[in-house]
């Protein structure tokens, strides 16, 4: 265990889901079927024998923002997309256990075959993000950029971190999927759409506004006044014409309800206490958080870039805290720090737990199937328009099927 890392103090500002019930939670809470309690000492060994029982049949998926308990029986363990080409590549197993969230399990059905079963063992595992870009308002907006006179020269972009139906749009409007590894590869081929980086072509970027705006004005080199915030709840997302057409880049209004809370305030300190400390974010984390660090990447990339590390060095890390402390725990070497205050989970990530875990497994020996995932074919045609796109991109592997 890391003798550096200090745990976080918790804030009763936050919900840690999975603890409670929530029946406001954007897909509702309640899970068929009984869960066994979570102070049951035999979860492990149950997990363990329904694992067993299903063998090569089922293949389990964790991202990295998951409980150590969890994560602890994942066959691979990634961010979303690597989630999803992971499960395309098993068309032996019967059954994908997604622990994720559930735009990852959408597009994780997306990627493989019919005849295979994706299943989220909560429901209520959504993600705030991509419910903030709903599919009437982003039809609406499109038919608001279409009207101010610029659609025909903007070319949608969404992040992975979006529902399936917004996948679809993209791919019915001639767009990509990017990730945040490949945010600039993904921009630059959709300004190529519109006569280039240079040129007055313009990009709608969904859900997340931080990281298109990071990698529009960090990457591609634009200046914080070619991006303009839509906001779906106003006319014109609360710009004028003039306003769009003068955009570069038009940002949805979302965020990461996680990232979203990391201030260059926390910056600033983790610098004074640990002087000679290294700062890594991810770029969900607003732009002056960006500025304000050394180094700025995916959860991938942040892995790496510990793993690569000089012992001894001392990291202090913007993303979600399941994952900094098991890199803590991981890297004991090096001293690692958390780039906040208070607990900072995914809440609704972390409501897939153990308990979840063992009640889809034991359904799966039993023949059932628990909450499977199942995007409608049309949305899945479209919505895989979008995503080849994005595999065709220059440094994107496709899966083996």
């Amino acid at each position: 265990m890391s003798t550096t890392f200090s745990e976080p103090t918790q804030s009763p500002a936050l919900l840690l889901l999975g603890n409670r019930r929530d029946p406001l939670s954007e897909r509702g809470v309640d899970c068929p079927g009984d869960l066994p309690s979570a102070s049951d000492p035999d979860l492990i060994a149950r997990a363990r024998a329904a694992k067993a029982a299903l063998g090569d049949r089922v293949f389990i998926l964790g991202h990295h923002y998951q409980r150590d308990e969890v994560i602890q029986f994942a066959d691979v363990t990634g961010d979303s997309f690597k989630l999803a080409r992971e499960a395309a590549a098993r068309p032996e197993a019967e059954y994908i256990v997604f622990c994720g969230v559930h735009f990852m399990a959408e597009s994780a059905d997306i990627l493989t075959s019919d005849d295979q079963q994706v299943v989220l063992p909560d429901m209520a595992a959504g993600c705030s993000m991509a419910d903030m870009a709903n599919i009437n308002q982003v039809e609406d907006a499109w038919d608001q950029l279409r009207e101010a006179g610029v659609a025909d020269r903007t070319v949608p972009v969404t992040y992975m971190n979006s529902t399936a139906a917004i996948k679809a749009f993209c791919g019915r409007n001639s767009g990509v999927v990017c990730t945040s590894s490949n945010a600039e590869v993904a921009l630059r081929w959709a300004y190529d759409q519109v006569g280039g980086v240079d040129g007055d072509g313009k990009v709608l970027f969904l859900p997340d506004q931080h990281l298109g705006r990071n990698t529009a004005v960090e990457k591609l080199g634009y200046s914080l006044d070619d991006c303009v915030l839509y906001d779906p709840r106003k006319p014109l997302g609360g710009n004028t014409r003039e306003q769009l057409e003068a955009a570069r880049i038009i940002l949805w209004k979302g965020h990461c309800s996680v990232h979203g809370r990391f201030r260059k305030e926390n910056v600033d300190s983790a610098r004074a206490k640990v002087p000679g400390i290294n700062v890594i974010v991810h770029p969900e984390c607003s732009n002056e958080v960006v500025r304000a660090a050394d180094y700025v990447g995916s959860t991938e990339y942040i892995i790496k870039a510990l793993d690569a590390a000089e012992p001894g060095s001392k990291w202090v890390i913007g993303t979600e805290l399941n994952l900094v402390r098991r890199l803590a725990n991981q890297h004991t070497d090096k001293e690692v720090h958390f780039l906040e205050d208070t607990v900072c989970f995914c809440s609704t990530m972390n409501r897939i737990d153990l308990p979840h875990l063992v009640w889809a497994l034991e359904s799966l020996v039993a023949g059932e199937v628990p909450n499977r995932i199942v995007v409608d074919p049309q949305t899945q045609v479209e919505a895989k328009v979008a995503l080849d796109q994005m595999l065709a991109l220059p440094g994107i592997t496709a899966p083996s099927n």
